[in-house]
Order: C-alpha cells, then sequence, then structure tokens
C-alpha cells in the first residue's frame, strides 16, 4: 500500500464517518437541524434527500477505496454538494453554521485529489 493510497484511505473515512453523522442528523429532524435548515432555505421535507446523497456520498467513498473511479466520482459529487451548501448559506446570509460545510468541503476537496494522486 502507498503512501499516498494509506493517505486517501484515512481522509475518504474520516470524510465518511462525518456524513454518515450528518445523515443521521438530517434523519432525526430535530428542530435544532430543522430550523438551521430553513435558514438556509432548505424545507424539512428536503432533509430525507440530502441524507441520501450524504449517505450515496459515504458508500461511493468507501466503495471507491477498492475502485478508484467510484472513489474520484464521489469525492466530485461531494465537492459539488458543499459548494452548493455554502452557496445558501451565502445566499441567506446565514453565517453562523457555515463552517460546517466549509470543513466538509475541504475534506471531499482533500479526498478527490489524494484519491486521484494514489490511482
Amino acid at each position: 500500500m502507498s503512501e499516498m493510497f494509506a493517505t486517501a484511505s484515512a481522509v475518504s473515512l474520516a470524510l465518511a464517518a462525518l456524513l454518515l453523522f450528518s445523515a443521521g442528523q438530517k434523519l432525526g429532524r430535530s428542530p435544532t437541524v430543522v430550523d438551521g435548515y430553513r435558514r438556509v432555505g432548505v424545507v424539512p421535507q428536503r432533509l430525507p434527500l440530502l441524507a441520501a446523497t450524504l449517505l450515496a456520498g459515504t458508500a461511493g467513498l468507501l466503495v471507491g477505496l477498492a475502485w478508484a473511479p467510484l472513489g474520484v466520482t464521489a469525492a466530485a459529487g461531494l465537492v459539488a454538494y458543499f459548494l452548493v451548501a455554502i452557496g445558501a448559506h451565502l445566499r441567506h446570509g446565514e453565517m453562523g453554521n457555515i463552517g460546517t460545510p466549509m470543513v466538509m468541503l475541504v475534506l471531499a476537496a482533500a479526498a478527490l485529489v489524494l484519491r486521484l494522486e494514489s490511482m
């Protein structure tokens, strides 16, 4: 196993864990979570769709450790997802929680670059 693949794996696993937690938060629909999404223009009925998107990204990252093209595609999709999330925060002037999608974007971008480099 190359050092680059080991690093890509570590970043992908860390991101996958965070994505699972985030999906669980969306599916749990606690009032705090629902309110946070309302402030950026997401209606509660869309939370399961967002959770499913994150779960698909998680599966893609994990399977992508064995089949690189899927890992690259999943990471690229997650980069797009978090760019849109940051855009929603900016559009609605909601800066209180913008740090979360920014950190996730950095991790997704790192997973993308590292998986590309480890192919």
